[in-house]
């Protein structure tokens, strides 16, 4: 998923969510936060669905190949 804007990110956990769904799933870890956003909604819970579909944009993010946002 290429994106033309960059996701906010509230604070930084985030980034160590994608960083350890990363570091266990690899390439497949874009897959893995869309199947928890997924679940989460299933049972209702609003706010983890909105934390691993964050998650997941980041993981995007980091893969696009290429650049977004400012350049400087």
């Amino acid at each position: 998923m290429e994106t033309d804007t960059l996701p906010y990110l509230a604070s930084t956990r985030p980034h160590d969510d994608a960083g350890q769904l990363i570091a266990r799933f690899g390439a497949h870890a874009g897959d893995e936060a869309a199947c928890r956003a997924e679940r989460s909604r299933r049972i209702g819970n609003h706010l983890h669905f909105c934390r691993w579909r964050e998650v997941g944009r980041l993981i995007a993010t980091l893969g696009a190949t290429r650049t977004t946002g400012t350049l400087h």
